[in-house]
């Protein structure tokens, strides 16, 4: 398959992505949708394109693992492994409810297809690096993929989890963080900003660091990876600058981290991921 089609593939996926996400999350009436609908297109790439998994093996050995750290995108992860054929996508829709598989922030003991458990916010890149150091001295040739959010990195814990990789000089890792300048509270910049910006703070660490100029477009974000994979000796960040919220009308304008949107507002903007999957499968 040549480069376009590829391209033209991880767009329709990630629409499909983006329209499981709302529905999943709209099955609840609220939750975290800014958050979610940032990775999208990253999410796209890696499962589209990227990654070795079999949905029907979740645990084999040699695939490569996919963590989200920053777990309030848990739903777009849930989205995503449901259209890869992990479990059918209806079953996400029981997102939060009593005795669901699919809580809040994504958990290994209930969901096939989620690689660590994640919760509070620096837990999952340590997880991961535990993880990339694991298959390191296994010497298994496989990447673990970790997704950070920019508001997570006001956490501790990401840069003693930085620190190490780069000490073991694990070049099995990327960390991809969501730049979509918006946090619980706010901006990101008014409440905990990043003089230099994230990347710079990686690099300082030791990392090699790729910035994406658009985290919401699949080829942008295909050619970072390939690049990361080209680089040996040291783990990778990907800075996506990213849209919070990105595809949903009630919640893009905002950058709001949480909606709980009246059903009038959840309807629309299904309807409005719904034409726009439409719109791209015809390009």
């Amino acid at each position: 398959m040549q480069k376009a089609e590829k391209m033209q593939a991880l767009r329709v996926f990630a629409a499909e992505i983006r329209l499981e996400t709302l529905k999943t999350i709209g099955s609840l009436g609220f939750g975290h949708v800014g958050g979610s609908m940032s990775v999208v297109e990253a999410l796209a790439v890696l499962y589209g394109e990227v990654m070795k998994v079999d949905p029907k093996n979740p645990r084999w050995e040699d695939r490569d693992w996919c963590v989200m750290s920053k777990g309030h995108a848990g739903p777009a992860m849930y989205a995503t492994l449901g259209l890869k054929g992990f479990y059918p996508i209806e079953q996400a829709y029981t997102l939060n409810k009593p005795h669901t598989n699919f809580p809040s922030h994504t958990d290994r003991t209930k969901t096939p297809g989620i690689d660590l458990t994640t919760g509070s916010l620096g837990q999952g890149i340590s997880s991961a690096v535990g993880a990339a150091l694991g298959n390191k001295m296994d010497e298994r040739d496989s990447h673990v993929f970790v997704f950070v959010g920019d508001g997570e990195c006001d956490e501790g814990q990401v840069w003693e989890a930085a620190q190490f990789a780069a000490h073991y000089k694990l070049d099995n890792l990327v960390c991809l963080v969501d730049d979509n300048k918006m946090q619980l509270d706010g901006k990101v910049e008014e409440i905990m900003g990043h003089a230099k910006g994230i990347g710079a703070k990686f690099d300082a660490f030791g990392w090699n660091v790729i910035n994406v100029e658009n985290g919401n477009d699949v080829e942008q974000i295909y050619d970072a990876v390939m690049s990361a994979y080209d680089c040996k000796g040291k783990p990778t960040c990907i800075v996506l600058n990213t849209t919070k919220g990105k595809g949903a009308t009630f919640a893009e304008p905002s950058g709001a981290h949480s909606s709980q949107p009246s059903k009038e507002q959840w309807d629309e903007a299904i309807a409005a991921a719904e034409a726009e999957l439409a719109k791209v499968k015809a390009q």
